[in-house]
């Protein structure tokens, strides 16, 4: 007996204002967000990312004083591709983030700057995307659930020059348990494509990695043939 794949409820995009990415890496956020970033781009959205790193330990031929600044200009790219011109790259050690207050503080800061309505960070469970995720994508996105509570609150990281700010929604792409989609379009997904081909020679460094305009519209297949990015959606207290 075989079974109908579930349709994921559409995500309601209606009251998204302000989008805050908060990934670990160049590049962690063109694994399908880009096509949504496209999307809320076009039509007005304003769309910032924090990188917690520089990425300057993501290429094994390349020296990480070479490679850091290599990667940032490649994720600027990735960047405009999208329609993104906010773009903070931070200089967490690549590889070796641990979870903990500094992580929490630094991206508290942004959300009180930025002020988003949304704040978005990728998959962070143990096991992830067939394998085992990467330390560093465990460590960001815990600490990035924890530190939109900590934003909100007044006396945790307290700062005179910055209010608290509380997100009114968390969500988590490409999570082990989605719980709705974001219909894209066509102009979204070609975009898509365009960003994660903007990390030239990162992806030179991986020879079997899937050429982008393979791997992202394949990323997006919905059981009812409509591409969509996937978030599990929280409604942060």
């Amino acid at each position: 007996m075989t079974t109908t794949p579930e349709i994921l409820p559409d995500l309601d995009t209606s009251d998204i204002a302000r989008v805050l990415i908060v990934v670990a890496h160049p590049d962690d956020a063109e694994y399908g967000l880009s096509c949504a970033v496209d999307q809320w781009t076009r039509a007005g959205v304003e769309v910032a990312y924090l990188l917690l790193t520089h990425g300057e330990a993501g290429i094994r031929s390349l020296d990480p004083a070479e490679c850091g600044p290599l990667r940032a200009e490649e994720q600027r790219r990735a960047c405009e591709a999208v329609g993104v011109s906010d773009l903070t790259l931070l200089d967490h050690p690549d590889g070796q983030m641990v979870y903990g207050l500094d992580l929490r503080r630094d991206i508290a800061r942004r959300i009180r700057e930025f002020r988003p309505d949304t704040v978005i960070t990728a998959n962070f469970e143990l096991e992830a995307y067939g394998t085992f995720n990467q330390a560093d994508h465990r460590a960001v996105g815990l600490a990035t659930v924890d530190a939109v509570r900590d934003a909100d609150n007044p006396w945790i990281f307290s700062d005179p020059d910055l209010e608290a700010w509380k997100v009114t929604r968390l969500l988590i792409v490409n999570a082990g348990e989605p719980t709705h989609r974001m219909l894209i379009d066509a102009a979204a997904v070609q975009a898509g494509i365009a960003s994660l081909s903007s990390h030239v020679r990162y992806l030179e460094e991986l020879p079997n990695h899937p050429k982008p305009d393979v791997f992202i519209p394949k990323m997006l297949e919905q059981p009812d043939g409509q591409p969509a990015v996937q978030f599990r959606v929280f409604d942060p207290v």
